[in-house]
């Protein structure tokens, strides 16, 4: 799909499409539509909803990115995403972003440049914690010395690009100060958190900063035994969750 200058990886999954909302998967910092697995698929299954899964610029096989990114690259997402949502003719979303893309997610909608009917937030980010820069450093020693870079090579054309663009953002000394809270008061819509109870990226002090700053209503789902990817760790429980919320804001 061509969004301005960029070529964007794109799949519809479950249900046709409809003139009713559509599920908008974003996916994490290293992620792509492949490593989503079956979980678009399974809540457009169970909700009736058609969903939309994109790779954003630098991951899958989307337009490649200029490393090193910006620290502002998050920001830039989420002013991206009106275009598209244009771009993919959808005009009523429901977000569903996991790490990086929640956040983005929550750009989108604290500044007000989409008006998501609902928001899915699975281990979102609003500000650095130490633990966040504790496991971005691990994970740039794994791609140095372990299969991690073959793993993912399997979902990214440029894995390296992929990979430092994030893993260099995160570590660089001026992202410290990079913080989303002030936009969560303009957030209105219905708002899911779900996190790993075991979530090596960020503690739930991310999920208390969301529930205390946004206007809208919010449900938190702590998902025992799970890590950072939850929908990966224990994915009936997270599937049957969202669903449930989902289907509560679609009736």
């Amino acid at each position: 799909m061509r969004v301005g200058r960029l070529e964007l990886e794109t799949a519809w999954v479950g249900p046709p499409r409809t003139s009713g909302p559509v599920l908008v998967f974003l996916h994490e910092g290293l992620g792509s539509i492949t490593q989503w697995r079956d979980t678009p698929t399974a809540i457009a299954d169970a909700t009736g909803l058609p969903a939309f899964v994109y790779a954003r610029q630098g991951y899958g096989r989307s337009t490649p990115a200029n490393v090193p990114r910006p620290l502002t690259y998050i920001q830039d997402e989420g002013r991206l995403l009106p275009a598209v949502l244009a771009a993919a003719s959808i005009d009523d979303a429901i977000l569903v972003g996991h790490s990086d893309g929640a956040s983005i997610a929550i750009v989108a909608a604290g500044e007000r440049m989409v008006a998501p009917r609902a928001l899915v937030l699975i281990a979102p980010h609003v500000f650095v914690e130490d633990v966040s820069v504790t496991s971005i450093q691990h994970a740039a020693e794994a791609y140095r010395t372990t299969d991690l870079r073959a793993r993912l090579a399997r979902h990214h054309a440029d894995v390296d690009g992929a990979f430092w663009g994030w893993n260099r953002a995160w570590l660089d000394p001026g992202f410290r100060a990079w913080n989303l809270v002030p936009l969560l008061p303009a957030i209105t819509a219905p708002t899911l958190l779900v996190q790993g109870e075991l979530d090596e990226y960020g503690t739930t002090a991310q999920l208390d900063a969301i529930t205390q700053g946004v206007t809208g209503r919010v449900e938190r789902v702590l998902v025992t035994g799970a890590g950072h990817a939850p929908f990966r760790d224990a994915s009936e429980v997270v599937h049957t969750a969202i669903a449930g919320f989902v289907l509560a804001h679609t009736r």
